[in-house]
């Protein structure tokens, strides 16, 4: 069976950060253009890869996964060589599963919340991430330590959460503290995301040409 990975996704879309990460991995991938503008994402052909016609997904070994952190955690045990989770015996492996988790469940959703000024809830307890302050504190005690959120080790959490902090900032719905865009220029330093832009801008020249 062919390891190659096929790539559902838009270059406008939170398909980025799984593009980001396959780039980290150096896995073998093909990527496959949904055209969002033209409602790719809803013709048969994709929802029979992800019926809820949402990108990104990716195909590989005859599974099909969804769900950007979902991806980014398959990918890294998927191919273990680019050491971008710890191994399962390590003590850092309950931080890595913590701090990706917490970019889901807290960082993505408050971000979000923040950008479309949705109103504050009456009890806060209700929302998985409590309120907004209390996950940006949260957000920049985990980058304290630094350079990453694993220390000195770089991991998949670095791209999943990064990706949501570098997209807070760019909306201004993440406040933009020194800690936050120090933590993203080290992140945008890495080749494979300097490769993974190149290849953005490219895709969104291609689907200009094509619209």
């Amino acid at each position: 069976m062919s390891d190659e990975v096929v790539f559902y996704s838009s270059p406008m879309s939170r398909g980025r950060m799984v593009h980001w990460m396959l780039e980290e991995t150096g896995a073998p991938y093909r990527y496959e253009l949904i055209n969002l503008e033209n409602r790719d994402q809803k013709k048969p052909a994709y929802l029979a890869v992800n019926p809820m016609g949402k990108v990104p997904a990716i195909v590989h070994r005859g599974t099909v996964v969804t769900e950007c952190g979902a991806i980014c955690a398959y990918l890294a045990d998927a191919f273990p060589a680019a050491a971008l989770a710890p191994p399962l015996d390590s003590p850092l492996r309950g931080s890595y599963y913590r701090w990706l988790f917490f970019g889901a469940t807290c960082v993505e959703p408050a971000v979000i919340d923040r950008m479309l000024a949705r109103p504050a809830v009456s009890k806060p307890s209700a929302l998985g991430y409590g309120c907004y302050e209390d996950a940006v504190e949260t957000l920049a005690g985990a980058l304290k330590p630094g350079p990453f959120l694993l220390g000195r080790q770089f991991s998949a959490a670095d791209v999943y959460v990064g990706s949501q902090i570098g997209f807070g900032l760019m909306t201004k719905s993440l406040e933009p503290r020194p800690a936050f865009r120090e933590y993203c220029g080290r992140l945008e330093e890495r080749p494979a995301h300097r490769r993974f832009m190149e290849q953005t801008e490219q895709l969104i020249a291609q689907m200009k040409k094509v619209s």
